[in-house]
């Protein structure tokens, strides 16, 4: 029986499943990791010897975001210059691998969903991936959440491509997002992040570097057929960190899940232990979702209500969407979805619902990949 091992959170899950049952596996490449020469000419714009230390904001935790940061000091301590300060949200803040040398972080400043942005010497660092609103999640797309409030991010979904996810397309949402960027004096890195941990990165004012999605598109999308039963992991803690989080991985896969003859399923593995990561998702999972207004075209804007919206249309396409995560159940069936209390219930569940010769896709690294 092949053994297929998931990233799930913190930690790797199991996957058994009998050689008859094993269809394709999808995943990254294994490649060449970026250039170090290259990545730090690109670096080298961002550090002045003799100037005000960079204020170093990392939006979340990844190895490639790792490998950025470590670039930074050791060019730092090789220029003679002060070391950068670290800022950070979310679980990165509490110090995690992502700051060398033991870099105490401060939190960034201001709240979810608005707030003021700073500026001067601050540099903004995260990970490309794919989004089901804005095309892509980029540095820009993640201000405009993270600052720019209802009023922002309302123009934002109201410029989206339909009622259905559009991970790794070139919507006019994504353009709000660079506008918004471009009301503030920063700059940033834009990672990608690989097998090997970086792939590539671009530095420049955060309206520029979604540029880099040409390269992320190169690596990332796949033709994989389609299948009854696919199995999702997001190939990353930081992906799955809450289920608001991890649904962009389910959108970019989503592609691959045949819903015809009867429907498909889908099983997302996230352990979301950062709990469901919007507001929207909370209304609907607690059942007081009537405040949230229409879902096509509300009044205001409600963090996370696209998921409800892709949620929906996935339900109108005719495919089951399982979850193992340490949500409580209640939350995932108020989302429509079927709660699975382990990859091997997950099989299970699978072959009890599809027959016991179903054929089972499995996608090892969803967060940076789209399968179409």
């Amino acid at each position: 029986m092949p053994e297929i091992w998931l990233n799930y959170g913190a930690a790797d899950v199991v996957l058994d499943v009998k050689a008859e049952n094993l269809g394709a596996t999808v995943g990254l490449e294994d490649g060449k990791g970026m250039d170090g020469g290259l990545a730090d000419e690109k670096l080298s714009e961002l550090v002045e010897p003799g100037g005000e230390p960079l204020e170093l904001a990392v939006l979340h935790d990844t190895p490639a975001v790792r490998q950025v940061a470590e670039r930074l000091f050791a060019m730092c301590e090789r220029k003679s210059a002060p070391r950068p300060r670290v800022l950070a949200d979310g679980a990165a803040a509490r110090g995690g691998p992502a700051f060398p040398g033991g870099a105490a972080a401060g939190e960034i400043g201001g709240g979810e969903g608005g707030g003021a942005l700073p500026e001067g010497r601050l540099v903004f660092l995260a990970e490309m991936e794919m989004d089901g609103l804005f095309g892509y999640e980029t540095v820009a797309s993640r201000l405009l959440r993270r600052f720019g409030g209802g009023e922002y991010m309302l123009a934002a979904y109201a410029k989206r491509a339909g009622n259905a996810p559009a991970p790794g397309a070139a919507v006019p949402s994504l353009d709000e997002a660079a506008s918004f960027a471009g009301r503030f004096e920063v700059r940033c890195v834009e990672a990608l992040g690989g097998p090997g941990g970086l792939a590539g990165l671009a530095v420049g004012h955060p309206s520029e570097t979604a540029s880099l999605r040409t390269e992320m598109e190169a690596s990332a999308v796949r033709d994989a057929g389609r299948h009854r039963a696919v199995v999702i992991s997001t190939g990353k803690e930081a992906s799955s960190s809450t289920l608001s989080r991890a649904l962009n991985s389910l959108w970019s896969c989503q592609g691959a899940v045949d819903a015809s003859k009867g429907g498909g399923i889908a099983v997302l593995l996230a352990e979301s232990g950062g709990g469901l990561g919007s507001a929207a998702l909370r209304a609907r999972a607690e059942g007081w979702e009537d405040g949230l207004g229409g879902l096509e075209s509300p009044a205001r804007y409600t963090d996370g209500m696209e998921d409800l919206l892709f949620l929906r249309d996935a339900a109108g396409r005719g495919f089951q969407i399982g979850l193992v995560s340490a949500l409580p159940e209640f939350y995932a069936k108020g989302l429509g979805m079927v709660p699975l209390g382990g990859a091997k219930r997950a099989m299970d569940h699978i072959l009890r619902t599809m027959g016991q010769r179903q054929k089972v896709a499995v996608v090892a690294d969803g967060a940076r990949l789209l399968l179409r």
